[in-house]
């Protein structure tokens, strides 16, 4: 090893972890301090944020509240955000420059599938200010503690389905895909397909419209971000109009307006497992607790779809 990184190996801190969440999701809860109230610090810590501006250049300024008591002020600048895979911060003020916790800090953001791993990489000006900062203020063992306090706050916003279909996957994932598949099986029971059009790809939509029993019109729209077709499917779901537009849900306000999801399929033998994970994303507190809210209610609607979906699949076996 060359004296530089030598150098930079010294003065470096890395801590890292890996959340069953996808990764816009696990990106988001960085993006507001709503968010960052519920989980930001070691445990028995508390923040309050006095200013934040979450973009290159922007400031976070916030005082963190210690179980003893004390509070310790902190100044954050954004060196760079680049959603939804890095970010780059510094701690500390140009008259801070000699503060023993100056350092810079970058964020990674790994996607594994639907499941997200999270690097701190902290580099501190010396080895003997990354030495301080691990013995005196417990620095690794605090990075560990507040990536456990998101994993907490992830597990309590994440909607997570599964089911087992026995067809083989790349049969499944033609269901999921395909427009004259969709109109046989998606949907809550007892709507009626009105219409719909796909258009697979980044940035494509799915957009559908669906008749209640009460004669009401419902449309829908995903906005797809990744296929990795028969494995993986990433997208963003939002009620919509018949035009495509984004709209409110029609049942609640404060449903929140758009859910990333990630659809994975996985062989178990010569049957196929679906799993769905979504959550809300760029959503007030509120729209959180009301998703959140809505889960028990959303496994059985969820489930009575897969149902039609199995139902289905025997058909096309038969």
């Amino acid at each position: 090893m060359d004296a530089a990184k030598l150098d930079l190996e010294k003065r470096s801190l890395i801590v890292s972890r890996v959340f069953d969440a996808p990764r816009q999701m696990v990106f988001d809860a960085f993006t507001d301090p709503a968010h960052l109230a519920h989980w930001w610090g070691p445990k028995g810590f508390t923040i309050t944020t006095h200013r934040f501006e979450f973009r290159k250049g922007g400031v976070w300024r916030l005082t963190m509240h210690g179980p003893d008591g004390r509070d310790y002020e902190n100044y954050v600048t954004f060196e760079e955000v680049t959603p939804p895979s890095r970010l780059v911060m510094h701690y500390g003020t140009a008259e801070e420059e000699q503060s023993p916790t100056h350092h810079d800090t970058t964020i990674t953001f790994e996607d594994l599938g639907g499941r997200t791993k999270l690097t701190l990489f902290m580099v501190f000006p010396t080895a003997e200010q990354r030495d301080m900062v691990v013995r005196d203020y417990k620095a690794e063992e605090g990075g560990n503690q507040t990536l456990g306090r998101l994993a907490e706050f992830l597990e309590a916003d994440l909607f997570v389905i599964s089911r087992v279909f026995k067809a083989p996957r790349p049969l499944v994932w033609k269901m999921y895909t395909e427009i004259e598949h969709l109109k046989n099986w998606w949907g809550p029971k007892g709507f009626e397909w009105l219409g719909g059009t796909i258009d697979l790809k980044p940035g494509g939509m799915f957009h559908y419209g669906m008749k209640a029993p009460n004669g009401s019109e419902m449309w829908g729209r995903f906005i797809f971000h990744e296929i990795k077709p028969i494995e993986r499917l990433t997208y963003v779901n939002s009620f919509s109009d018949a035009q495509g537009g984004i709209t409110r849900a029609p049942f609640f306000d404060n449903w929140p307006l758009e859910v990333f999801n990630v659809m994975t399929l996985e062989e178990e033998g010569e049957a196929t497992r679906m799993t769905l994970r979504g959550a809300p994303i760029n959503a007030r507190e509120d729209e959180r607790a009301r998703f959140k809210s809505h889960h028990a209610s959303m496994q059985q609607g969820f489930g009575a779809s897969f149902q039609a979906l199995e139902d289905y699949l025997a058909k096309q076996k038969s």
